[in-house]
């Protein structure tokens, strides 16, 4: 069941280019069911461990990417295929390549013939359709394999897997598929990890901060009762939002809850390289709310942070779980602000960092930096995460695109951005910058001047020693073209100190469809994949700056270098950025 294909290397200008501007890390987010495949495999879902993934993922190697953010990669039911509300420990079986099984002599050719061509029409992930077609063709596969004979690999699989895979599977209608499933989700992991370890790059895990209904049914004696974690009122969502994640018990972190918790870490250790940290704040300080209101709506805006809430009259039932103290709160804010807590002694800060420090523990433990953890910090960063994190050296999120151009003080414009944090235009959760650029220039026909405004701050990040009607021609460009605007967003996320950078597919393909809409379930969310064309579309769309043209980019971003005069100009490596091809290394 092994992938084959070449090794891949990125052009050596643009891994200088990256260097010179000090990039640690280049991050490509896809999730699972986004990869594009090939015609005769394409099941109606795309995956990692498929042939079509891996020439992604090899391109995007070939590209300058040095790191890959899968999302979370649990299994989802049938009703519900959000990757965050997947289990903490099963893989997703709807991830499993078929192409392998065949080539193992487990599942015949005419099988995946069959799915292949029965699939519903259209590019989307078709969810319904591959769940069901997945498991007739795992329960054929598995067939096969009991009649090779060999099962005693199954069974060591079991045995080491034990702990999690007894529980996961007593949830299932047939166990033993759902073992034999998982020793082939998992073989198909390890599998790819080799195959993609001589290229340099790296996986990071998506560590979500929310249960499963098969976790939380396993798990319930370790959660809080009466409360579920959801996100307080913030600029992004100003009404919140009641996820209705369990919490775990506060009594039980240092115990049965800090044992399970490490286990789920360290096995995410044991299969990636990194991991991004879904919403650090339900580890440190989690925002809560009353399990028992009929309106979630309404509890989540009048909730509380779990630890900072020692007299609220309307939770009097978090006040026994206090680390912050009534004389250290700031009564003026809202109890959802960053400032709410406005000081801390090294002591509390150590009981808020419990679960966080576990996490860098096990990182540690399995010979990994620091800097391989990566933390969603967005518009809300609450004082209490922000010492924990402190301490530890990690830095938040930049999502460029929701950034305010003319408030210095906004916490995602690229110029607040700090070498540790991690800088970007959009995720999973935003509309892509394709997209974003249209809402602007809707805007600016009522009059907003959003263009103008990001044009004039883009001007002064990129040519910022020019004299000022060079930087007013160079403003101009960008409001007069769409392309060159969302050219020069890229530059300013390399221009920025931000050591490492992240760019959504959607970003990089130049597509103006949304992959998921927050707190909204319909048929589009989660199933936006690389279209089939990929490959001949991406150099051209690049060429004429439809889609992103990193050689460029990265230019755009040194000339502002040389421009401030950080360091010796970079004339030849421009020209010769400038002069490449979208995708120089494009082999067959």
């Amino acid at each position: 069941m092994g992938l084959t294909g070449r090794d891949a290397a990125p052009p050596a200008d643009v891994a200088e280019a990256l260097r010179v501007l000090g990039k640690r890390t280049l991050a490509f987010g896809i999730h699972d069911p986004s990869f594009p495949s090939r015609p005769e495999d394409d099941v109606g879902r795309g995956s990692p461990y498929a042939e079509g993934g891996v020439e992604l993922l090899r391109f995007v190697r070939e590209l300058g990417f040095n790191a890959v953010q899968l999302g979370p990669q649990g299994e989802t039911s049938l009703g519900n295929r959000s990757p965050y509300d997947a289990t903490l420990f099963s893989r997703s079986t709807l991830s499993i390549a078929l192409r392998p099984l065949v080539e193992a002599r487990l599942l015949d050719a005419a099988d995946l013939g069959a799915i292949v061509s029965a699939k519903p029409r259209g590019d989307r992930m078709h969810h319904a359709y591959v769940f069901d077609a997945a498991r007739r063709a795992l329960r054929a596969a598995r067939a096969a394999y009991e009649r090779t004979g060999r099962g005693r690999g199954l069974d060591d699989f079991a045995r080491a897997s034990a702990p999690w895979l007894d529980s996961d599977a007593s949830a299932e209608d047939d166990p033993a598929l759902f073992r034999f499933a998982q020793m082939v989700a998992h073989e198909q992991h390890a599998a790819l990890r080799r195959r993609i370890a001589p290229w340099g790059l790296k996986l990071f895990a998506d560590v979500q901060i929310g249960f499963s209904t098969r976790d939380e049914a396993a798990y319930r004696h370790l959660f809080l009762a009466g409360y579920r974690m959801g996100a307080p009122p913030s600029r992004t969502n100003p009404d919140g939002q009641p996820w209705g994640f369990s919490v775990l018990d506060p009594a039980s972190r240092r115990g049965e809850a800090a044992a399970f918790f490490r286990r789920r870490i360290g096995k995410l250790l044991d299969e990636f390289d990194g991991l991004r940290v879904d919403h650090p704040h339900g580890l440190v300080c989690p925002w809560v709310y009353r399990a028992d209101d009929p309106d979630p709506l309404r509890a989540v805006a009048e909730g509380a942070r779990l630890f900072e809430s020692p007299d609220l009259p309307d939770h009097p039932e978090l006040a026994p779980l206090a680390i912050a103290r009534s004389d250290q709160l700031d009564r003026a804010q809202a109890r959802y602000a960053d400032r709410w807590v406005r000081e801390l002694d090294e002591g509390q800060v150590d009981r808020y960092a419990e679960l966080f420090d576990l996490v860098i523990a096990c990182a540690a433990a399995r010979g990994r930096e620091t800097a391989d953890v990566v933390c969603e910090v967005l518009s809300t960063q609450p004082y209490p995460l922000e010492r924990v994190l402190a301490r530890h050296g990690l830095g938040r999120f930049r999502v460029t695109q929701k950034a305010k151009p003319d408030d210095p003080r906004d916490v995602y414009r690229s110029d607040n951005a700090r070498p540790r944090d991690w800088i970007m235009l959009g995720n999973h959760d935003t509309e892509p910058i394709w997209r974003v650029v249209q809402r602007w220039r809707e805007r600016d026909r009522g009059g907003a001047g959003v263009v103008w405004s990001w044009a004039r701050y883009l001007a002064a990040r990129l040519a910022p020693a020019r004299p000022d009607s060079a930087r007013a021609a160079f403003a101009r460009r960008l409001v007069e073209d769409d392309r060159r605007l969302i050219e020069a967003l890229f530059a300013d996320l390399f221009a920025s100190e931000a050591e490492n950078v992240f760019v959504f597919f959607s970003d990089l393909f130049g597509y103006d469809d949304v992959y998921n809409v927050p707190g909204v379930v319909n048929d589009d969310n989660w199933t936006l994949r690389v279209r089939p064309s990929w490959r001949q579309e991406y150099p051209e769309m690049a060429e004429r700056g439809a889609a992103l043209h990193l050689p460029r980019a990265l230019a755009l971003a040194l000339r502002a270098r040389s421009d401030r005069g950080d360091g010796a100009p970079y004339e030849a490596l421009v020209a010769r950025l400038e002069a490449s091809a979208a995708h120089s290394a494009s082999r067959p």
